[in-house]
């Protein structure tokens, strides 16, 4: 979707608002698409002594994959939105993060929210953050409580364990 921004390009301190939904289902993140639902992101544009300053925020419903015991789980999640809008970039090779281009006087909002939230995603999906996670030896989920596997010995106290048998 594209934002017009003609009527506050020329003229600082005007601002302009926009909210938009978004699917990105088709995102992977790891072995998983947790984005089942569109994300809403909303805010303003503003012209700050010629330069167009978009805030607002980005929320999103996802239904990832835990990293440590593969169970699925639900979160809501509200990312900032927090960018700059130029007409061109000045130097194509130290490009910000933060920086995008517009399009004629039109903001590319679908390339902007879509690059904001892939950001400033997590690069670990957790269910919680004391996780348990999984037995590595029988694959029980140890936060359902603990598994039937006996603890091995540290084969460098096994000397000591004939000890402790007799």
């Amino acid at each position: 979707m594209l934002l017009d921004l003609s009527k506050i390009i020329d003229c600082p301190g005007a601002t302009a608002s926009f909210s938009v939904s978004l699917d990105l289902s088709d995102l992977q993140f790891g072995s998983c698409y947790p984005l089942q639902t569109p994300i809403t992101a909303s805010g303003t544009v503003r012209n700050t002594a010629g330069v167009l300053m978009m805030t607002g925020s980005i929320d999103a419903h996802l239904t990832p994959v835990c990293d440590r015991c593969a169970s699925e789980y639900e979160e809501d999640i509200t990312l900032p939105l927090d960018v700059v809008l130029v007409t061109e970039l000045a130097d194509e090779d130290h490009e910000d993060e933060r920086t995008f281009p517009l399009e004629g006087n039109n903001a590319d909002l679908d390339e902007i929210i879509r690059t904001v939230f892939i950001l400033n995603m997590d690069t670990k999906f957790l269910c919680s953050e004391d996780c348990k996670g999984l037995c590595f030896r029988c694959g029980k989920n140890l936060n359902l409580g603990p598994c039937e596997c006996k603890k091995e010995i540290d084969p460098r106290f096994a000397a000591l364990q004939q000890l402790l048998n007799k």
